[in-house]
């Protein structure tokens, strides 16, 4: 346990220093309010840019707040996920190359108290990136459109969370199994790629991890089949669990490739 508590104060310390909880949060944030920000001055922001026919008028679609927090989360699920991923997914891989696993799997310390002090860490990253998100989002909506339903907006933040913990888990997975760009390659093809599949053919099943975001917005519509909705999430917290399971073993199997 002790050497648990070390690594976590390990992995702290570096994402901190590295000013992870700073800079993912603000860019989380700026996504949060771009899209309420955008949508109400856009006729503002032509005017100001210059070169707009005179007597021109653009008929804007009348946006209710659920629509701004779903254009937000949009931005999450592209921009937010590029860089939450292209920053972590090389946690362990970088340091089996540099020689640092080197130094910690000479000491006492057990492969699944390393693999789970690195996915706490991101995860904590994780959260505080999705709530400042999510903060930005809905304090700008409130001003400009209306307020939300608090208690739908809530469980729709932990949706999202669970989402991306299993997005981290897979991650981590690919980070244990492979080498770096390797690594990168194949995180960016199940999440992204399972997007898109999801987004083209989705329409044929109901129950899948990647539909955990949609069905977050559904949740604050009232528009949601639950049946779906907790079938997807126990099937996303299953396969967390397993991603994290085979993480362990795969950093335990490759731990001979660490640079002495």
């Amino acid at each position: 346990m002790s050497g648990f508590k070390v690594l976590l104060q390990k992995e702290y310390r570096e994402a901190w220093r590295s000013w992870k909880f700073l800079w993912i949060p603000l860019v989380f944030a700026l996504l949060g309010m771009s899209d309420p920000l955008t949508n109400y001055y856009m006729m503002d922001i032509l005017n100001a840019v210059g070169n707009v026919p005179e007597g021109f008028e653009m008929l804007m679609p009348e946006l209710v707040p659920v629509d701004l927090l779903q254009a937000s989360i949009g931005q999450f699920q592209t921009i937010g996920l590029l860089v939450m991923m292209a920053s972590f997914v090389g946690a362990i891989s970088k340091e089996r190359a540099s020689g640092m696993a080197t130094l910690l799997y000479a000491r006492p310390i057990s492969y699944g108290a390393y693999f789970m002090s690195k996915f706490i860490v991101i995860g904590t990253v994780c959260f505080v990136s999705i709530l400042a998100g999510f903060a930005a989002s809905v304090y700008y909506t409130s001003i400009l459109y209306g307020t939300l339903d608090i208690g739908a907006l809530l469980i729709s933040f932990c949706t999202y969370y669970i989402w991306l913990l299993f997005v981290i888990a897979v991650s981590l997975l690919m980070s244990a199994s492979f080498k770096t760009v390797i690594a990168t390659t194949c995180a960016f093809t199940v999440i992204f790629v399972g997007q898109i599949v999801d987004m083209i053919v989705g329409i044929f099943w109901t129950i899948s991890p990647w539909k955990l975001a949609s069905y977050g917005i559904l949740l604050v519509r009232g528009a949601m089949d639950m049946s779906d909705y907790w079938w997807s999430l126990i099937m996303t917290v299953a396969l967390t669990i397993i991603c994290i399971s085979i993480g362990i073993a795969m950093m335990k199997r490759n731990a001979s490739m660490a640079k002495i």
